[in-house]
């Protein structure tokens, strides 16, 4: 079930991304609590609470911005994760609000299988279209998410500090693809 008819639906070999729906949040919570997904990104489990609210504003987002994040589903109707664009206004030094930040999150049973980079594409086919730029963050361990965006086209802007932690700040120009990351070190 589709959020509005604002949100489009993208189809890949094996995914179907929709916007989200309150039906997702009991999936999108259990994601949320597998280590293997949060182990990288802050490092704690999220209450369901907090997933809850992650699902409305990403909703609203689409109504405010006109893009957002998308839930990924394999054909069986499982969830693969939520991928997309996000408004975050995060308090990151230095600041990224100049563009919309890409974001990725996948089941930890998803990790290692292709599908981030097969939803992404579909995503950036959309985004690129509509938007001049992107912005993505990385904790600098996480190897599997520097080289993914290194294939998407994401080029080393800075180091920057998100919560007291180093993380690495990736831009992408609509259009670009391969050799970012690792050309700008």
């Amino acid at each position: 079930m589709q959020t509005s008819l604002s949100v489009p639906m993208l189809t890949t070999a094996r995914l179907t991304l929709t916007g989200h729906t309150a039906s997702d949040l009991e999936d999108c919570a259990a994601m949320w609590s597998d280590p293997r997904v949060y182990a990288m990104i802050g490092g704690q489990p999220r209450s369901r609470e907090d997933v809850w609210i992650r699902l409305l504003r990403a909703i609203g987002q689409w109504t405010l911005f006109g893009y957002g994040t998308w839930v990924a589903r394999d054909t069986a109707g499982r969830l693969i994760g939520e991928l997309g664009l996000m408004e975050t206004r995060r308090a990151i030094t230095p600041s990224i609000d100049a563009a919309p930040e890409i974001g990725w999150t996948l089941a930890g049973d998803a990790h290692g299988q292709g599908y981030a980079s097969e939803a992404l594409a579909a995503i950036l086919a959309w985004t690129d279209a509509r938007i001049p730029s992107t912005t993505c963050i990385i904790d600098p361990a996480n190897a599997a998410s520097i080289r993914l965006a290194d294939r998407l086209g994401y080029r080393l802007r800075t180091t920057g500090l998100y919560r007291d932690a180093p993380i690495l700040i990736l831009d992408r120009a609509a259009g670009s693809a391969g050799a970012g990351v690792s050309a700008a070190r």
